[in-house]
């Protein structure tokens, strides 16, 4: 398979998980409310996507790692207001 279409799909995959992730994130932070959100699910989701960026990061390939980033940093965020509002 051609080497662009294969990155064009990894991007197309990386850009509607990480904004698939978005509406959940910023209904979190505007209402504080985490009440539906399982700890137990948010915590294994972060931990397996800092372990995608890591794959991510030893392979270089880029669409993993900058989705994964984003997708962490709003990960830990929803986490972290769990731990604290949850």
């Amino acid at each position: 398979m051609n080497a662009g279409l294969i990155d064009l799909i990894g991007s197309a995959a990386a850009v509607l998980t990480t904004a698939s992730f978005i509406p959940q994130a910023w209904h979190s932070f505007k209402t504080r409310d985490v009440s539906g959100i399982s700890l137990g699910m948010y915590s294994v989701f972060t931990v397996g996507v800092a372990l995608w960026l890591v794959y991510g990061i030893l392979l270089l390939a880029w669409p993993l790692i900058i989705a994964n980033s984003i997708t962490l940093a709003l990960a830990a965020t929803i986490l972290g207001m769990k731990l604290r509002f949850g």
